[in-house]
């Protein structure tokens, strides 16, 4: 596989899984919310075709263009924000991920497919107890 696309998967990869986690963290250790917590854990453990050592290599991100945060990244007023703006990074990241697998893997496109829709369902679970 290409250095370029191996680059785009693992920020991704690390996009979703750390937006994930995040809000798996709250529903574990704020909400005791054990069915949420435990859905987005299964979610996160996603398998891939390449291994982390690969995408490793492949990381730059010295020289990554945009790395330097928004001022609406630095910006969270409760805990919602952070759920919110994390939900949406794992979503965003699923779709890449699902676009660019279509080049080279359409089983993995579709597991990020299936994966960024329970994020949609999960989200408005959560969206539910938040207002």
């Amino acid at each position: 596989m290409k250095s370029n696309f191996l680059r785009i998967v693992d920020a991704n990869i690390n996009r979703y899984k750390e937006g994930i986690r995040v809000v798996e963290d709250i529903y574990r250790y704020i909400h005791n919310n054990h069915s949420i917590a435990s859905s987005l854990k299964s979610l996160r453990h996603i398998k891939l075709p390449i291994s982390n050592k690969e995408l490793l290599f492949q990381r730059d991100s010295i020289n990554d263009v945009l790395k330097s945060s928004t001022k609406s990244e630095q910006q969270r007023d409760n805990i919602k924000d952070i759920v919110i703006a994390n939900l949406k990074r794992a979503e965003e990241s699923a779709r890449v991920l699902e676009e660019v697998f279509k080049l080279y893997n359409v089983e993995i496109s579709e597991k990020f497919k299936s994966s960024r829709y329970s994020l949609y369902n999960i989200e408005k679970v959560i969206f539910e107890f938040l207002v």
